[in-house]
């Protein structure tokens, strides 16, 4: 059940597997196929399946680039420009491969639908690009809706019984279908229609550090609000109403205007060293511990969480 890479064109494959020896079968080959082909290989996936993959690597892992999913991916918003993009733009002119897995059982109802969109949006944001993307999916423990979604953000699938392409495969479709609205908590603090970017930053700050936010994160927090505010009242309709709640260590935040979000990699585009301005969205996926967002004809809405 290798997942072979393509070459000369951009490759999004799902890897089904159960238990570890499918996992390695599915993935080891994989890297090594790259070491080979003297590609750049990067592996992304939670720490137990790292561990698994470094071990079986022996001495080629100090070749590749490896990295804990649930560290450098924890919001799935930025796994695309801080993971991905960041990784296959540091080898300019050259096929890369990529074992990246967002999606684990420990990912919870919150995440998941943004975690669906990210592997989604990955075909848009690698369109053109010459490499390898592959998904690993554990079939033991994700739910079966999880699967098929895999088959619809995957033009290829690869199990036990081989590599096929899967008739389901409609990514822009699924992030329609999860740009749902995101329900407001009862007792929410708002800030409605504001354009007072000091206001909201004082406000929040006293917010943030009483669900017991540290002292860094609630300068994240502040940073964040004022880049979503700011991008409201820029690119949106020209203020931004400001929410926030949050208890038990954990802090939400939102902004709300009535524009409409028409770039669906918005915020996931990495910024060039030379470029002055509009790394606001891409800021606050960086910062947050988790960014959902629903855009629609009543306006948009970003939702940032921070856990302590």
């Amino acid at each position: 059940m290798s997942a072979t890479a393509k070459t000369g064109a951009f490759g999004h494959p799902a890897l089904f597997y159960r238990g570890a020896a499918e996992y390695l079968a599915g993935t080891v080959p994989f890297v090594w196929g790259g070491l080979a082909a003297d590609e750049p290989v990067a592996v992304a996936v939670p720490g137990d399946n790292l561990a698994l993959l470094r071990r079986e690597l022996g001495t080629d892992a100090a070749r590749v680039r490896l990295l804990d999913m649930t560290e450098a991916g924890r919001n799935p918003a930025w796994i695309i420009p801080g993971v991905l993009r960041a990784f296959a733009d540091s080898h300019q002119g050259r096929p890369v491969r990529i074992i990246g897995e967002p999606i684990w059982a420990a990912r919870s109802a919150v995440e998941y639908p943004a975690c669906a969109q990210h592997e989604a949006l990955i075909n848009l944001a690698f369109t053109g690009r010459d490499g390898t993307i592959l998904c690993p999916y554990d079939a033991d423990t994700l739910a079966p809706d999880v699967l098929a979604d895999a088959e619809v953000t995957h033009p290829v699938l690869v199990d036990g019984a081989g590599r096929r392409p899967s008739p389901g495969y409609d990514p822009l479709g699924l992030v329609t279908r999860y740009n749902q609205p995101l329900p407001v908590p009862d007792g929410a603090f708002e800030l409605a229609g504001t354009t007072d970017l000091a206001a909201a930053r004082a406000l929040t700050h006293v917010r943030a550090a009483a669900c017991g936010l540290g002292d860094a994160q609630v300068a994240d927090v502040e940073v964040v609000v004022t880049e979503l505010l700011s991008n409201s009242i820029e690119h949106g309709s020209g203020s931004g109403t400001v929410r926030f709640w949050g208890g038990d260590g954990e802090f939400v935040c939102e902004v709300h205007d009535h524009g409409r979000l028409t770039d669906p990699l918005a915020g996931r585009h990495p910024a060039s060293p030379y470029q002055p301005r509009g790394r606001g969205l891409l800021l606050v996926n960086q910062l947050a511990d988790l960014v959902r967002l629903h855009t629609g004809d009543d306006g948009t809405t970003f939702r940032a969480y921070f856990r302590a």
